[in-house]
């Protein structure tokens, strides 16, 4: 018999579970339930009672790892505290959060225990045993993977399961000890922009895609960069969307051509760059060719604005296209998100 454990940990806060967890802890539930096996739950942080709190409707036993020494993502206590948990769980299929945090530990911690990992895995189901999917060549080909090596590790992206929604409680978190090595390492403190200053918001319910056209000679000959920065801006900040780019956009710093100076390789959507999963997503003066939409394959609801109503994004790739200016829209749209805001306040 399969045993099944969900490797969660902690948010910033230091008390409670990110959305991921949430999500994973769904598809474990639903993992064991379908394969009849035990379910445990393992989760590693400053303080995890608050957390295990917060999921205790889930009726799974608990098991954590807990200290001041992991309060901070660091490789060497990360490590060890979920190996700790993979060995008092005795598990045979570990799902973890697909974060940077545990993204880094996880090949190190199935090594450790003599198991085997895939990572960046879309889909878990009880298909004639354990199934895992899987994306390759750009999100072109999608794998079924299945393996007969136990303890099987896998690393599961995030916005593929609907998450948990269960009542809280009092739960009753056994915890592990772990033997730390010498810590090499301290984390004097962390450094991030302010909140209205991040332009990628994987939990956004919106993903906004500029494309090379912002940059380009408008109507009247001249090249508006400024005002293109301005109204992108001040949409990101009104509506809490992530921020998306073409290649085309965030390679022309190279080119000598006028940029948007907020735009990084990092904001890269498509074949060569991210592919994000939002509910809803609006690409403006993007001309939706193969390569840009192969980013947009698990967004929801595709909207696009752009003068061309021959382009790509016409070609039944987007469910709605404006063919219109993507200045003058935006400035409407503005507006009108402008006014929503102010009211909700």
């Amino acid at each position: 018999m399969e045993k099944i454990l969900v490797l969660l940990h902690v948010d910033e806060s230091g008390i409670a579970l990110p959305k991921i967890a949430l999500e994973m802890l769904a598809a474990g539930q639903e993992l064991a339930t379908a394969l009849g096996s035990p379910l445990t739950v393992g989760i590693v942080g400053a303080n995890v009672q608050a957390a295990a709190n917060s999921i205790a409707g889930c009726s799974a036993k608990m098991i954590g790892v807990a200290g001041p020494e992991f309060a901070q993502p660091r490789y060497a206590s990360d490590a060890a505290a979920a190996e700790a948990l993979c060995r008092a769980a005795d598990s045979t299929i570990v799902l973890a959060c697909g974060t940077s945090r545990f993204s880094r530990v996880m090949p190190g911690v199935a090594n450790r225990v003599c198991g085997k990992i895939d990572t960046h895995i879309t889909s878990v189901t009880a298909d004639g045993g354990v199934t895992a999917g899987r994306w390759f060549y750009r999100q072109r080909i999608e794998a079924v993977l299945q393996r007969s090596a136990r303890p099987w590790f896998l690393l599961v992206d995030s916005g593929i399961h609907e998450p948990w929604n269960g009542e809280p409680g009092t739960a009753n978190v056994e915890l592990v000890p772990v033997s730390l090595p010498t810590m090499r390492t301290n984390v004097a403190g962390v450094r991030a922009p302010k909140a209205d200053e991040q332009t990628i918001r994987p939990d956004a319910k919106l993903l906004f895609v500029a494309g090379a056209g912002w940059t380009k000679k408008q109507r009247d000959g001249q090249i508006h960069a400024e005002d293109a920065e301005k109204l992108i801006t001040d949409f990101l900040h009104d509506s809490s969307a992530s921020l998306g780019s073409s290649k085309s956009l965030v390679e022309q710093s190279g080119e000598n051509q006028a940029v948007l100076k907020f735009m990084t390789h990092m904001n890269q959507v498509g074949q060569t760059g991210s592919t994000p999963r939002h509910p809803k997503g609006l690409s403006t003066c993007c001309h939706g060719e193969e390569p840009h939409v192969v980013g947009w394959r698990f967004i929801r609801e595709r909207r696009a604005i752009n003068l061309d109503p021959n382009c790509g994004w016409a070609r039944g790739k987007a469910d709605v296209l404006y063919v219109a200016d993507a200045f003058e829209v935006m400035k409407h749209l503005n507006v009108m998100v402008g006014e929503r805001t102010f009211a909700a306040v």
